[in-house]
Formats: structure tokens, sequence, C-alpha cells
């Protein structure tokens, strides 16, 4: 593991740093996104409305090197809700050294302390590294995404 790691969730001052990390990440993806949609994707990290995602932040040797964003949904298959791990980033220089699990645990540990029996979530077929983790501390499972943008 990288350094001293603290997974925490996002603060209000921790802005700045989760903007670096979050636009990182958009642009692995090759993406990019209007100031509006950052403005209010931080505000429902950090708020407390029901519904609403959650972020977490971790944090090696005091420095913000990684985020995970979630949220509790409910589910037509279970009584209690389940969690849906969207988004999951670290810092390409620490990579490999256990902050993304660590992220992933720390994620695993608020759902099943909101009595959620389920986490899951997506990546790309093409996201190769994640993956190798992601074979290590979950199920692969046959389901298929379709969408259609409007």
């Amino acid at each position: 593991m990288a350094g001293n790691v603290e997974i925490r969730s996002l603060r209000a001052e921790d802005e700045t740093a989760w903007r670096r990390l979050w636009r990182d990440y958009l642009a692995f993806y090759e993406t990019e996104l209007p100031e509006e949609i950052y403005a209010t994707t931080f505000a429902r990290l950090t708020g407390n409305e029901a519904g609403d995602y959650r972020g977490l932040v971790a944090l090696v040797d005091g420095r913000p090197a990684g985020l995970a964003h979630y949220l509790f949904h409910r589910s037509c298959w279970h009584i209690d809700n389940i969690c849906y791990l969207q988004d999951l980033y670290a810092d390409p220089e620490i990579r490999g050294s256990g902050v993304g699990r660590a992220l992933i645990e720390a994620v695993y540990e608020r759902a099943r302390a909101e009595g959620s029996k389920e986490v899951c979530w997506m990546t790309q077929e093409f996201n190769a590294t994640a993956r190798r983790l992601y074979d290590r501390i979950a199920e692969k499972t046959p389901f298929i995404i379709y969408q259609k943008n409007f």
C-alpha cells in the first residue's frame, strides 16, 4: 500500500482537490463536462439530501490521491437499498498500490452499515488495469448494458 492511506468522506474544503481528481478521471474516459455539472455534482456529493450520491476521498500521506462516488437506491429484487459504485479513480502514480481497493472496501463498509446486501458497478471492457482489481474483489456478472441518450 502506498504510504499512509486514509479514506474519508468528501468535505467542502476538498473541492479543489476533488476537481483535479474528477477532471483527470474524466480525461481517462476522454470526456469533458461543463462547469455547471462540476458544481452540482460536488454539492450533491457533500450534501445531505436523501438519494444523493456520496463521495469518498483517498489521502496518501495527507495528499488527495483518489476518489469514489456511490449511491444507495431501491431495487425490485431486494427490500433493502443496494449500493451502486459509479466512479472510482486513483492517481496514475499510485495505481497498483492498494488505494483503489481501499476505496472499494470503504464503499463495502458503508454499504454494510446501511444494511445493503449488494454493491455493484460497471467499467469499460478496455479498462484492463481496473478489471484486474475488480476480478479479485467482486464477481463479474454476465449482464450487458444498453443505453439510449436524448
